[in-house]
C-alpha cells in the first residue's frame, strides 16, 4: 500500500474531529444520494473565526478521510477564507487522483461545509 493510501485509511479509521459539538453556531448536513454518503458538521464561530467543529457521517473511506483532512486545516479559520476553499483544496488534501464516479464522495464534506457558513455571508 502507497503513502497516500495509509494516509487516507488512517483519516478514514481515525477520523480528527468526529463527533457533534456540544455548542455549536452553525450546523449543517448533506448527502450523496448516489451512493448513500452523508455528512453532518458542527461549527462553534467567534468573531468571524471557525474555533471548533465536529461532524459525524457514514459513508466510504473516500468521503469520511477527506471530511477529516479538510476539517482538520480549517480551526482558527475565518470563514470568509473558509468559503472560498475549491475542490482542488480538498483534492489536494487527499493526495489521490479521484476517478469522475468517486468525486462526489470526495468533495461532499466541502459541500457540508459552505452549506453550514457560505449562505450566511452571502446573504
Amino acid at each position: 500500500m502507497n503513502l497516500y493510501q495509509d494516509h487516507i485509511l488512517d483519516h478514514y479509521h481515525n477520523p480528527r474531529h468526529f463527533g457533534f459539538l456540544k455548542e455549536s453556531t452553525h450546523q449543517s448536513e448533506a448527502l450523496n444520494p448516489t451512493c448513500g454518503d452523508k455528512l453532518a458538521i458542527t461549527l462553534l464561530i467567534e468573531d468571524g473565526t471557525i474555533k471548533d467543529l465536529g461532524f459525524e457521517g457514514e459513508g466510504c473511506a473516500i468521503s469520511l478521510a477527506s471530511a477529516s483532512l479538510l476539517y482538520d486545516t480549517l480551526i482558527g479559520t475565518k470563514m470568509t477564507d473558509a468559503c472560498q476553499k475549491e475542490p482542488s483544496d480538498v483534492l489536494s488534501l487527499t493526495g489521490l487522483a479521484i476517478s469522475p464516479g468517486r468525486m462526489k464522495c470526495a468533495l461532499l464534506s466541502l459541500e457540508t461545509l459552505k452549506k453550514a457558513l457560505c449562505a450566511k455571508i452571502e446573504s
